[in-house]
């Protein structure tokens, strides 16, 4: 019984506690990258489980916190979605200025019509020592693959350094991925008894090509070639030739040449542009291969296989490679984000990212707008009461002015808030002065009451300063909100687009958090326009009744005491 009790408890606890064994991979480090891979169809849909996929994961300020991680990008860890299985992964490139990097990763298995392909980028541990990483993340189908990663004039070699270039490669730093290979006319070529293949096949070639000139041979490996025939794309094996699929100058294309299956297959773009079949007989292809006979242009991610690469394999190379935002989402977690992520809570709100992104100068220039927008709510709400109290008052005043018989003996007191009131006190005062009232004094003659009447106007002009005195904040609020935040938000898109230029990298994952956080500015020059042109109107309208009612009240009281104080 003690026994069932036991594994009861044991099964209980286990089933509430779901979520400690996935919370956090390792408590050291204080963010990480959740990075989604949707093969659905909402993303880029595949049919077909997909292993030793190997993909480019883009980090950049929308997505990754590089202030938290180290300098060098030293203490980035990869991890499965169980968070427990380290993976394979390389930094191709680690930009903490411009905030841009780049991480391949050797996922272990992707599923297909699926938004659940989930992989951690861990960092933000300052005592993380580097490790040992290698590019040579492939499957043991990949016969050569070559990032172009290195300095000009480097060799363009294999990345498991089997298979070597003839000679240096000039470089573009910032190619598709990282760095590119600039094409002049001459080819780059590599020789090893591992790109031998039959011509039947198993052969799979694929690469990202920016061409400049749109005739030329892309990439030749004894009677298989690629070439471009004035921007259109022509695979030929032998007598066997598919053409299709235009390349426009200037933009980053993804070729792909699949043999095998009876079958010679070109890829233009992830999508299927033609195929053929092999002929019957096929010659051997030798262990040389050269990319860039005749052609000008920039050359990425080539890739030999030594199988039939699918067509899913392909859409998914291509779209990974070329940071489809439809296929990878990724967004930065902390401990509790993502804690609450895994108990049903949501991800990083679209606000939340936004507020993330947002430079210095942005913070500046929302800061000025805040402190903007609260003196504006105090001069409203102080105004709104003074007017509301004033009316109140004026119009208690106003009945006792009206149903007094002697002008002289009004009942003011107790009302604080009035300006008619205050006004009647100027003008007792004056009258007081010249002792009207008192037995035996004098009628008031024309110039005594017009004199009495201009000490009114002077205490009413006053009044009015008082009314009016700090609306001129909220006519700056007005005016001057919109434009402080448009300069926050060019200032904002500026120093982006400067980022992007530097860093060359320019997909739409790079550009829209800064681009987006850089208008936060300008919705914040207009949530504090908007409240103060509101309240200011409110307020112009009821001011202007109360002026309307002082001088009409001065007319009034002027009247009065002519009629019953002045001379006949």
């Amino acid at each position: 019984m003690k026994i069932k009790h036991i594994l009861t408890s044991a099964l209980f606890a286990a089933a509430c506690l779901p979520s400690l064994s996935h919370a956090w991979w390792n408590g050291d480090f204080k963010q990480r990258t959740k990075v989604v891979l949707n093969t659905s169809a909402q993303g880029v849909e595949t049919k077909e489980a997909l292993s030793g996929v190997v993909v480019p994961v883009r980090l950049h300020a929308g997505n990754f916190d590089f202030l938290a991680a180290k300098p060098d990008g030293s203490d980035i860890r990869v991890v499965a979605a169980d968070d427990k299985t380290p993976l394979k992964f390389w930094v191709e490139r680690f930009d903490g200025t411009n905030e841009l990097a780049v991480v391949w990763v050797q996922l272990p298995n992707t599923l297909p019509g699926t938004d659940k392909n989930v992989l951690h980028v861990y960092a933000g541990n300052e005592a993380a020592a580097a490790e040992s990483t290698s590019p040579a993340l492939f499957d043991g189908a990949m016969a050569m693959a070559v990032t172009f990663a290195g300095k000009p004039g480097d060799a363009a070699d294999d990345v498991s350094g089997q298979v070597r270039s003839s000679a240096a490669v000039q470089r573009e730093a910032n190619g598709l991925i990282g760095a590119a290979a600039r094409l002049d006319g001459q080819p780059i070529a590599w020789a090893s008894d591992k790109l031998k293949a039959a011509g039947s096949g198993p052969h799979s070639i694929s690469l990202w090509f920016k061409p400049e000139a749109v005739t030329g041979t892309l990439f030749k490996q004894g009677t298989l070639s690629l070439a471009l025939d004035n921007g259109k794309a022509v695979a030929t094996l032998g007598s066997a030739t598919a053409a299709g699929g235009n390349l426009p100058t200037s933009a980053w294309a993804h070729l792909a040449v699949i043999v095998g299956n009876g079958k010679l297959v070109l890829y233009v773009n992830g999508a299927q542009a033609a195929e053929a079949p092999l002929p019957a007989v096929t010659v051997t292809l030798p262990g040389e291969l050269s990319v860039g006979q005749g052609l000008t242009g920039l050359v990425d991610q080539l890739e030999v296989a030594s199988t039939v690469r699918s067509a899913d394999w392909v859409k998914l190379a291509h779209a990974a490679q070329s940071a489809d935002a439809r296929l990878v989402l990724a967004n930065t977690q902390t401990p509790d984000s993502a804690k609450a992520d895994e108990e049903g809570g949501h991800e990083q709100g679209h606000f939340a990212i936004l507020v993330n992104n947002l430079t210095v100068d942005a913070w500046v220039v929302i800061g000025i707008l805040g402190i903007m927008f609260v003196i504006a709510v105090w001069v409203m709400y102080e105004k709104a009461v003074l007017v509301g109290r004033a009316d109140k008052d004026n119009t208690q005043f106003l009945k006792a002015f009206r149903g007094a018989k002697d002008v002289m003996t009004v009942e003011a007191d107790g009302l604080p808030h009035s300006q008619l009131a205050r006004l009647y006190g100027a003008g007792l005062r004056e009258l007081v002065k010249r002792d009207v009232g008192q037995p035996g004094s004098l009628p008031l003659s024309g110039a005594s009451i017009d004199a009495v009447k201009a000490s009114i106007d002077a205490d009413l002009v006053r009044e009015s300063h008082t009314l009016n005195s700090k609306i001129v904040l909220l006519t700056i609020a007005i005016s001057g909100g919109p434009f402080l935040g448009l300069l926050g938000t060019v200032v904002g898109v500026m120093i982006t687009f400067a980022a992007i230029a530097a860093a060359g990298d320019v997909n739409v994952n790079a550009i829209a958090p800064g681009i987006a956080a850089a208008l936060l500015a300008t919705v914040a020059g207009l949530g504090v326009a908007i409240p103060a042109l509101f309240g200011y109107n409110y307020l112009a309208a009821r001011i202007k009744n109360i002026s309307s009612d002082m001088n009409i009240f001065v007319d009034e009281f002027v009247t009065r005491v002519a009629e019953t104080h002045g001379a006949r």
